[in-house]
């Protein structure tokens, strides 16, 4: 009976969880970890939070050490270790060790390639600058954190928007910086939808983060003390240090020089028991195609719980098993600054370009009953499939019971619910916690309500040719909130009121009705309905399209950077 002997290159989420299930799995297997950096199993997702001190230990960064690992799991791990080349057909790896200089062989039965993704724009002019920093390593949030200890910086731009972009904004704000985020997209958080980040958008500029949008970094250049960011067809910014940030691609090199198959991007060709093109070779995590759950398409999904996922079916397989990995949501949650931002699936935007028929939930729930204190409006945006009622994704903002309504909605997507089943989950319920209809349960009844043709909704981008239209444009709140802000070509006619005055309405226009978050709207539009008025009222209420509108005028007339938002 041979000893297996499983090479494994990379630590962290996959290499690490893979190494520690194939033990668990066979007591006398030989298992090597190879590691390039100087730390074996960290948490990457916490290092924006150990920049800000909210981690206040770099020991807290590191879950196991090789110490830990060879006590308990017996298994080897060799930190800032490179494997420099493969060798399939001898099965084995030329490996540097990167303190000493030295170069040496191992044998392998099993090699998994956990490489991971690298940080993009290396290679812009002035990459190299001592003030520009990068985060993917303990190592590089340990630079940043002595750059800001000893350099006190008071600015720091930001050039990406994705999850460590908005990360890195709270944390460096935490440190008392003025921050400036830079995109090159139309919005920021790119999975969102633009009407979703112009929500998010909307409260980082009320925590004064400063927002360029469209505006492609093309180059670094230092000036005296700081650090200019040179943006294409705009001007320069300038600062005391900034963060690149903008996205990830799969780390494949030893993928390439091996001649493994390649995905999109140059990732890592696997099939479902993470096996690539090659006999006794592996690959999981940020490096590695996957399927999309949703769609069916290929898709790069940079997280560490398919990664972690991942890693545990290789070792299953590597040790005789047969375990498959179905494809990944992309589910994710953020924290950005007191604001939870959390989603699964597709976006419209992915829908439209699949050519999918889709409709539209928008609903402004409280987080928990509204006469027990503390309840805080969360705004909920899910998407659907118009034929079969399938859950494509969803998006949910706010500041309280964000995360398990998203862990609901994932998990309800996973089993093929479709989004009028929402309506009938039985969840729990205590005033401190939810209401009596969970907002879930509420967007079931919204999605009925439309399926059953109880209502028609109409969307915030549609209004410009809404108000075009020989129509009667109602707004129904209350004359105070109209007095607050409104929609010119909408009368004000309050809910209560309505019954009362159904003779002024012509009974041959459409007629178009908003409130403040769809709820009024919709009791309006039943009221209409039943008189005999053929009417839509407007999806996600007027304090939705007013932030989505305010936000995006905001952002094509670019503010410089500097101006008061």
């Amino acid at each position: 009976n041979e000893r297996m002997k499983t090479v494994i290159v990379g630590g962290v989420a996959g290499g690490a969880a893979a190494a520690a299930r194939i033990r668990r799995l066979d007591e006398t297997a030989e298992i090597l970890i190879l590691e390039r950096s100087g730390h074996i199993s960290y948490a990457n997702c916490g290092l924006p939070y150990y920049i800000g001190g909210e981690i206040e230990e770099r020991k807290d960064l590191t879950l196991q050490t090789p110490r830990s690992f060879a006590r308990r799991f017996r298994i080897e791990a060799r930190v800032r270790h490179e494997v420099l080349s493969v060798d399939p057909e001898g099965k084995t790896v030329t490996v540097r060790d990167l303190e000493k200089g030295e170069i040496y062989t191992e044998s392998y039965d099993k090699l998994l390639l956990a490489t991971g993704a690298e940080p993009m724009g290396k290679n812009l002019p002035g990459a190299d600058s001592r003030r520009l920093f990068s985060l993917r390593t303990v190592e590089d949030a340990a630079a940043i954190r002595s750059f800001i200890e000893e350099e006190h910086p008071k600015t720091a731009l930001i050039v990406g928007g994705g999850f460590i972009g908005l990360e890195m904004a709270e944390n460096l704000a935490r440190r008392g910086m003025e921050v400036t985020l830079i995109q090159a997209m139309d919005r920021l958080f790119p999975p969102l939808d633009r009407d979703m980040s112009a929500m998010l958008q909307h409260y980082l500029r009320q925590k004064k983060i400063r927002i360029l949008l469209n505006a492609m970094a093309e180059g670094f250049e230092e000036d005296g003390g700081q650090i200019r960011v040179l943006i294409r067809d705009r001007d320069a910014v300038t600062a005391d240090m900034a963060v690149m940030a903008i996205g990830v691609a799969p780390d494949t090199t030893l993928a390439r020089q091996i001649g493994l198959e390649s995905g999109m991007k140059n990732s890592i060709l696997v099939n479902d028991r993470m096996e690539t093109s090659v006999k006794d070779i592996y690959a999981v995590g940020d490096a590695v195609e996957v399927r999309h759950r949703v769609t069916g398409e290929p898709a790069l999904i940079s997280m560490a719980g398919p990664a972690n996922r991942q890693g545990r079916i290789a070792a299953d397989n590597i040790c005789g098993g047969d375990s498959r990995y179905g494809g990944s949501m992309g589910s994710s949650v953020m924290k950005v600054f007191d604001m939870t931002v959390a989603l699964t699936g597709i976006n419209e935007e992915r829908a439209k370009a699949r050519g999918i028929e889709y409709e539209v939930l928008i609903l402004s729930p409280q987080s928990h009953a509204s006469y027990y204190p503390g309840a805080k409006v969360m705004t909920v945006k899910i998407l659907y499939e118009k034929k079969t009622l399938k859950i494509l994704g969803g998006a949910i903002l706010g500041f309280e019971g964000v995360d398990k309504r998203m862990d609901v909605l994932a998990a309800a997507m996973f089993a093929g619910l479709k989004v009028t089943d929402l309506k009938d989950l039985e969840l729990t319920y205590a005033p401190p916690y939810s209401s009596v209809r969970d907002p879930l349960n509420i967007a079931g009844y919204m999605a009925e309500n439309i399926e059953e043709g109880l209502v028609k909704q109409y969307r915030g981008e549609e209004m410009a040719s809404v108000l075009k239209k020989d129509a009667t444009r109602l707004d129904v709140r209350t004359e105070a909130e109209y007095g607050r802000g409104h929609i010119d070509g909408f009368d004000p006619v309050p809910l209560d009121d309505l019954r009362e005055r159904l003779s002024e309405i012509d009974r041959n226009r459409p007629v178009y009705v908003l409130c403040q978050s769809g709820l009024r709207s919709y009791l309006a539009c039943r009221i209409l309905a039943q008189n005999g008025f053929d009417c839509a009222h407007l999806a996600g209420g007027y304090r939705f399209y007013e932030t989505v509108e305010r936000e995006y005028t905001l952002a094509e007339t670019a503010l410089p950077c500097g101006a008061e938002m």
